[in-house]
């Protein structure tokens, strides 16, 4: 049965056929990313596009009646190399209010960002140049050789044998603008050992949140930002969920997320 379309305040997100339909891991990095004065964005490995349309609300406030709206807006780049996620995602943002400002494209980031990789050769011709992304964000495969998941669809968005870490950072430092900031989301494990791997690309975690599910509980997820200078270090931590019986929203998480949530 396919999957129905998730519902947003403002959106919506068809998910049939999609790699990983919308989930806690997009909805957190989508509202927290530092968008502020950002005039240029990349989401690697979109989806369904969910955190492009998060960054686009939260980016993008005001009256797009006026004429003079699309000059306030800035451009956002998604790229996806699952295609049916890639159709699903230009789908999503042709039916959004920030259609205009949206696009997709279908292929590897390795290719996107036209360096040498151990895992493409993939080349593609671009037919507008690339500038420099002040803000890159990315939801990426978390699971090792040794945990593939038997779905290939799902392992195809999971699995660091189509993105290892040593090439993300790669190709996060070679798109990133020198003040740019670049914002992931991973298991704890993945997260400490991205932030080892970033330091001989030239880039540093300046900011960091240590995510459980409920209080008490193990850190589930970390929130990363890398920057290309190593200056400022921010640390936080909150809970998804609180309360007596442990199945309400906490007020951190519900601040965050209330402007999406129906």
């Amino acid at each position: 049965m396919p999957l129905p379309a998730f519902r947003f305040k403002k959106f919506d997100v068809a998910q049939a056929g999609a790699a990983h339909p919308v989930g806690t891991d997009a909805v957190l990095l989508g509202a927290w990313a530092d968008v502020r004065g950002i005039t240029h964005f990349l989401d690697i490995g979109t989806g369904t596009g969910v955190v492009a349309l998060m960054l686009a609300q939260r980016s993008c406030s005001g009256d797009f009646s006026r004429s003079n709206a699309e000059d306030r807006i800035w451009k956002g780049v998604a790229v996806e190399i699952h295609p049916p996620s890639a159709t699903l995602a230009r789908e999503n943002f042709a039916a959004s209010p920030w259609a205009k400002r949206l696009e997709v494209w279908e292929s590897s980031i390795q290719a996107f960002a036209n360096i040498d990789s151990l895992t493409s050769s993939e080349t593609i011709n671009m037919d507008w140049p690339i500038k420099p992304f002040d803000l890159i964000v990315s939801n990426p495969p978390f699971f090792s050789e040794l945990t593939t998941s038997p779905d290939k669809t799902r392992s195809l968005g999971r699995h660091t044998a189509t993105l290892s870490p040593s090439d993300l950072l790669k190709c996060v430092s070679h798109l990133l603008a020198p003040t740019g900031k670049f914002c992931a989301i991973l298991p704890e494990f993945e997260g400490r050992r991205l932030c080892e791997l970033s330091v001989p690309q030239g880039l540093y975690w300046t900011r960091i949140a240590e995510v459980r599910s409920r209080p008490g509980k193990p850190i589930e997820r970390l929130l990363l930002q890398f920057e290309k200078s190593p200056y400022i270090f921010q640390r936080e931590e909150f809970s998804i969920y609180a309360g007596k019986t442990g199945d309400e929203y906490s007020k951190v998480f519900q601040a965050m997320t209330r402007d999406f949530y129906l």
